[in-house]
C-alpha cells in the first residue's frame, strides 16, 4: 500500500513544476518562503515526507530508496511529468536519489546544506533509540543548536522564528523522525552522483555544523557541471535564517537558461 503524503500544489497552471523537499523534524511550511516568491512564474509542489507532519508515518526503519520512491509515487499521482528539485537536508537527499534513479523526471536540481554520505551511522541509529523512547522534543536542544547561528538565534527576528520551529520540530512523529534517521544511517550517495545528469546548483552555509561546506563541495565535485556556493552567515537551515539571499540564489540558478 503505498504511503500517502501530505502535500500543497500551488501556481499557475502549466508553469514548470518545483518540489521542494524539506529537512528532518519539519513540516509543509519549510518552504513557505521560497514558494510564496516562486509561484508567481513556478508551480510549487510542497509536501511532507514519510512521518512528518500529516504524511503517513509507517513503521521504521526508512531507506532513502522509501523516500524518494515515495516523491516519484506522488509526481505520479498529481501527473506530473518533469519537476525541477529542491532539497535541503535529508531533502536534498532525496532530491539526489531520484534525479539519480529516476532521471527522465527531473529537468534541474538544486541541493541545500546537505550530504552524500553523513555518518557515523552509530550516531543516527543512536538517536532513532533515543526519540522512540523519549520523543523528539528530547533532542530539540542540540538540533536547533545546529539549525541557525547563534547571532540569527538571539536577534529580534530570529527568536520567534526558532521557537516556531521548535515546536514544528517538537511535534514530529517519534517513528517517522526515526524511521528517517536510520534511512541516513544507511544512506551512501556518492556512487550515484557522477549519474546525475541535471543541471545542478549546491548551496551550503558556511557555519553549518551538520553539513559543512566540504560536504557540499564533494557533492558538487562528483556532479558533472554542478555549481557550488556558499550562503553567509548561515547555519544548517540557510534557506530559513537568509529567506531572502536564498530565494534569490534558487531562482537566479533556475532562470538560467545556459545552466
Amino acid at each position: 500500500m503505498p504511503t500517502e503524503l501530505n502535500y500543497s500544489l500551488e501556481g499557475p497552471e502549466g508553469a514548470p513544476v518545483i518540489a521542494f523537499s524539506g529537512s528532518l523534524g519539519t513540516d509543509l511550511t519549510f518552504w513557505q518562503p521560497q514558494s510564496g516568491r516562486l509561484r508567481e512564474h513556478f508551480r510549487t509542489l510542497r509536501y511532507e515526507i514519510r512521518g512528518h507532519g500529516s504524511s503517513d508515518v509507517p513503521p521504521g526503519p526508512y531507506s532513502m530508496s522509501d523516500l524518494g520512491s515515495d516523491l516519484v509515487a506522488l509526481l505520479d499521482r498529481l501527473e506530473i511529468e518533469r519537476v525541477l528539485l529542491c532539497g535541503l537536508s535529508i531533502g536534498g537527499m532525496i532530491s539526489m536519489w531520484v534525479a539519480a534513479h529516476a532521471p527522465d523526471r527531473v529537468e534541474r536540481v538544486v541541493l541545500c546544506c546537505t550530504s552524500a554520505r553523513l555518518g557515523p551511522p552509530e550516531g543516527w541509529h543512536e538517536r532513532a533509540a533515543t526519540v522512540r523512547a523519549e520523543g523528539v522534543g528530547a533532542i530539540a536542544d542540540a538540533v536547533l543548536g545546529r539549525w541557525f547561528t547563534p547571532g540569527f538565534s538571539e536577534s529580534e527576528h530570529g527568536k520567534p522564528v526558532v521557537e516556531r520551529m521548535r515546536g514544528i520540530l517538537a511535534s514530529t512523529p517519534r517513528e517517522g523522525y526515526a524511521g528517517c534517521c536510520e534511512a541516513i544511517a544507511e544512506m551512501d550517495l556518492r556512487g550515484d552522483l557522477p549519474s546525475i545528469t541535471a543541471p545542478t546548483l549546491v548551496l551550503a552555509g558556511e557555519h553549518d555544523p551538520s553539513t559543512p561546506p566540504e560536504h557540499g563541495r564533494q557533492i558538487a565535485e562528483l556532479i558533472p557541471g554542478a555549481r557550488f556556493e556558499v550562503v553567509s552567515p548561515a547555519a544548517h537551515l540557510a534557506t530559513i535564517e537568509r529567506p531572502d539571499l536564498t530565494t534569490a540564489m534558487i531562482l537566479r540558478f533556475l532562470s538560467d537558461e545556459e545552466a
